[in-house]
């Protein structure tokens, strides 16, 4: 038996029901969530000694991801590395002329950074829309045509009544 895994590329620890797609963020705005290479990296080989064997990428996922993957289970994979190396952990940081810098040319030192979001006074997690419906609600009917105004209305009115329960 053969296991896979695709994974999305994105930190949601805050997602609830349905996943990302309940993010504010969720759908144009995700990139201040994006896995580093480091964070692929401990995925690939937590993945790998689960049993996983096939590891891939879904939403997010950028070449570098892949590279990461790739570059974790070089072992695993009968030593081939990929086609520029191996990545050095920053030992090219060692010849900086900045101490700080230096010190950061170790493999620990990306493996356990928690990287910000470069963003003034943003909040650690986002709040989820948390609406607590899933497929077969009356208000996720996928249709074609675009949603009208009095559907909106319903949409808006089910959401205030969360709000004034307290559920969001």
């Amino acid at each position: 038996v053969h296991f896979m895994i695709q994974p999305l590329a994105y930190m949601t620890p805050d997602a609830s029901v349905q996943g990302f797609i309940d993010l504010p963020e969720f759908p144009f705005a995700l990139e201040p969530r994006i896995c580093t290479r480091w964070e692929m990296q401990r995925y690939a080989r937590e993945a790998y000694e689960a049993g996983i064997r096939f590891i891939g990428g879904c939403c997010g996922f950028e070449p570098y991801h892949i590279r990461a993957v790739s570059e974790e289970l070089t072992a695993e994979r009968g030593g081939f590395q990929p086609a520029s190396g191996m990545i050095n952990w920053g030992a090219c940081l060692k010849k900086h002329t900045k101490p700080w810098v230096r010190a950061r040319a170790s493999k620990e030192y990306w493996q356990n950074l928690k990287p910000g979001t470069g963003r003034p006074y943003s909040s650690s997690l986002s709040k989820c829309d948390q609406w607590g419906i899933t497929a077969g609600h009356e208000l996720v009917h996928q249709h074609e045509e675009e949603t009208g105004e009095a559907e909106l209305k319903k949409g808006l009115d089910f959401k205030k009544r969360l709000v004034h329960k307290g559920v969001c």
